[in-house]
């Protein structure tokens, strides 16, 4: 069954089954998601710290990517279409983006690790607690304070309440 996508303000679901959920998987080293993805949804930017992912399309077209680390920063990315498969390597920042405006497109992906985590790139920069100080981002992004405030304010109001 298709899952809700349209509560979230990016446009996709992801449905984690992990030791947490499933007592089973403890010591086995694996993990499994399925990603809902609205038309133009995405998995936004994030990294699993302690895995390696494979992604597989179940139903519709995803452009996906991972960005290695610096000082190359290289983007390696592509189109995927039913029945293709993808791998993010560990800890490297990565996203999937479906590009259709009228299908929804549905992913699994497996991990290697019963705990993979996730760290959403823009949550955790712009609505930690406390808030990192906007002098530090400004000046890391190379943008107004006003910019970062407001970014802030995006991610604030809905993590903090």
């Amino acid at each position: 069954m298709p899952r809700d996508t349209k509560m979230s303000k990016v446009g996709s679901n992801v449905t984690l089954i992990n030791v947490m959920k499933l007592a089973g998987l403890n010591t086995l080293g694996i993990s499994l998601a399925r990603i809902d993805y609205a038309p133009l949804g995405e998995n936004p930017p994030h990294t699993h710290p302690r895995a390696t992912e494979i992604l597989t399309v179940l139903e519709g077209t995803l452009y996906v990517g991972f960005v290695t680390s610096n000082t190359d920063n290289k983007l390696f990315s592509k189109v995927l279409n039913k029945g293709d498969v993808f791998v993010f390597p560990q800890g490297l920042i990565h996203f999937q983006f479906n590009p259709n405006p009228y299908k929804p497109a549905v992913a699994i992906a497996a991990l290697s690790s019963q705990n993979p985590g996730a760290i959403t790139i823009a949550n955790a920069v712009f609505g930690s607690k406390p808030m990192i100080s906007d002098d530090v981002l400004a000046k890391a992004f190379q943008v107004e304070k006003n910019t970062v405030d407001w970014l802030q304010a995006q991610f604030w109001a809905d993590n903090h309440n």
